[in-house]
């Protein structure tokens, strides 16, 4: 928080501006919940002017997703052909992928925002598997909107208070990422048990 508050000291709406965007393309930089949280914070103090810090924070958000975005779409192909064989990403696999997100995906860029470790990736990856960028940009640029609105909402809001509600949120929402990272853990554990087993009763059929 010192970090933050002596940033918005020197360079004020510029904070979201940049910041936003270098934080989405996940450089190791003050996190984007607390950094518009305490924007709310200052609004309430009026230190900065409420509707200003939204249009910065939205824009500053809306240029880290697109970049994200068209990175993705025009080098993470190149990319994964080229390396994705270290990382066991396999063409066949990004395929079955896409299948999967088109069904459900749109649901991650319009909540992932609110998740530490997905908002950054999100935008990669739906660029990576050729996603519609008006799809993209419908689901995507909503759910800033929203991430943006609440997280300024809690410190406008809560005022002198805002920290404690902060850090409760958070928790939270740390939760809901464990239980999701957890879920996706036993989905792939249960299709290995599974494509195990069919393996082995092909072997047994032969023998």
């Amino acid at each position: 928080m010192e970090m933050i508050e002596r940033l918005f000291a020197q360079y004020g709406y510029l904070v979201l501006l940049i910041g936003l965007p270098m934080e989405l393309i996940a450089l190791p930089i003050p996190p984007g919940n607390s950094t518009l949280a305490y924007t709310g914070y200052l609004s309430y103090k009026n230190v900065l002017d409420l509707l200003p810090a939204l249009a910065a924070a939205y824009s500053g958000s809306v240029i880290g997703i697109t970049t994200t975005y068209w990175f993705g779409e025009k080098l993470g192909m190149p990319l994964i052909d080229k390396y994705g064989k270290w990382l066991f990403l396999k063409p066949k696999y990004l395929e079955k992928t896409k299948i999967a997100y088109e069904k459900y995906g749109n649901k991650m860029l319009l909540f992932g925002f609110f998740l530490p470790g997905i908002r950054q990736f999100n935008s990669y990856f739906a660029g990576i598997i050729q996603i519609p960028y008006r799809t993209f940009a419908l689901y995507a640029y909503t759910g800033t909107a929203l991430w943006v609105s609440m997280f300024i909402g809690i410190g406008y809001v809560f005022g002198n208070q805002w920290q404690f509600v902060f850090t409760w949120i958070e928790h939270f929402l740390k939760l809901i990422l464990i239980i999701l990272c957890c879920v996706i853990v036993l989905f792939f554990l249960l299709k290995w048990r599974n494509r195990f087993r069919k393996s082995s009763n092909i072997h047994e059929g032969e023998a």
